[in-house]
């Protein structure tokens, strides 16, 4: 492989990394209590938010974090991922270049009942992501913003915000939204007309608890495949094929089972779609792909014979740094042994410039 800039485009910001003062420096006052905060108790720093613990706040345990492989590393109390002088040592470390980031929540949301007090804890996020963290380094680092999915309205407000703060995406939850809902409708507008991809993350979908170390294999092992009823609303719902340049993102949905849904997906359109005419979609779920999906994988040792199926233009390869899971600080040798054979022009392009040109990164 040749030694061109590595462009990750699903990395992480997980609770335990982010500052401490993040939301109550930013929160309104009424909602403190219930957002997110750093509370000290046996020794140690913990994430709550309300009554519900999130997390340690700082120094993980070693194999929970991919920092464990650098002991040489200053780790800034396990804050170092969210010091964006110090995520940039780690990406030069590991030959990448820019990098796309989903910050604390994206696996499980945060736990807060109250709709208008989670609006503000994503609004704080939002803005800590571009004003602190993105601005260092605008054209390298991507922290994207989280739209609140109590009501469209909310939703699209967020979103033209983000827009207008630089942002080069957006995320929202596809389980937390009546996706098949037309009123919906105003969100995927707005997304066609700012031309930036909206993402949906994994987490959700299914009733295991990746908190629960029994679990955590089995979580880990089902969680990519949830995306597969998000998937197939976008499209037979309509909200891709009435808006043919949104670009939705798959985030760490991985290969393997796409191909495969994709075919089935193009089965049942044929079945059950295209005897009805009008009452359905007009665009085939295989069209629908090449013209607008894409998904992120990390290691996928059946990459070389399963990305061909579906494009390299619609796969992007992430580090997902600092899980533990990550490639980092080997990412070079991990593309060589998992993606050998796909071909070079393939491989630059799900490595480096699908994310690129994907992201308006330069």
């Amino acid at each position: 492989m040749n030694d061109y800039p590595l462009y990750s485009c699903d990395d992480h910001l997980d609770i335990g990394n982010v500052p401490r003062d993040l939301w109550s420096a930013r929160v309104p006052a009424k909602y403190r209590d219930i957002a997110p905060r750093v509370i000290e108790r046996d020794g140690m720093h913990l994430w709550m938010a309300g009554d519900n613990p999130l997390g340690v706040s700082g120094r993980y345990e070693e194999r929970l974090t991919a920092l464990g492989r650098r002991p040489d590393l200053p780790d800034e109390d396990g804050l170092r991922p969210s010091n964006p002088k110090l995520r940039l040592e780690d990406m030069e470390n590991d030959g990448i270049h820019a990098s796309i980031v989903y910050g604390a929540g994206a696996l499980t949301g945060f736990p807060i009942d109250d709709p208008e007090a989670k609006a503000a804890v994503l609004r704080a996020w939002n803005d800590w992501a571009a004003e602190e963290f993105n601005a260092f380094a605008p054209d390298r680092l991507s922290a994207l913003p989280f739209l609140p999915a109590s009501s469209v309205e909310v939703a699209v407000t967020e979103f033209e915000r983000c827009m207008a703060l630089g942002h080069r995406g957006a995320v929202i939850d596809p389980f937390a939204i009546d996706i098949a809902d037309g009123a919906w409708d105003r969100l995927w507008a707005a997304v066609s007309a700012a031309g930036v991809p909206l993402s949906f993350h994994i987490g959700k979908g299914t009733k295991l608890n990746p908190t629960n170390l029994r679990e955590r294999a089995p979580f880990s092992s089902v969680v990519p495949l949830q995306m597969d009823e998000p998937l197939a609303s976008m499209i037979f719902f309509g909200p891709l094929e009435r808006y043919p340049t949104m670009k939705l993102v798959l985030a760490e949905s991985g290969i393997g089972w796409l191909p495969y849904f994709v075919a089935r997906m193009d089965d049942q359109f044929e079945k059950h779609c295209v005897p009805y005419g009008d009452e359905c979609v007009q665009t085939r779920p295989s069209e629908q792909w090449a013209r607008q999906i894409y998904a992120t994988f990390e290691e996928e040792p059946l990459g070389p014979t399963l990305i061909p199926l579906l494009g390299a233009d619609h796969f992007m390869w992430a580090c997902d740094y600092p899980h533990p899971d990550s490639t980092w600080p080997n990412s070079r040798k991990a593309i060589e042994e998992s993606l050998n054979g796909l071909g070079e022009e393939d491989i630059r392009k799900v490595t480096a410039e699908t994310c690129q040109k994907l992201y308006g990164l330069p």
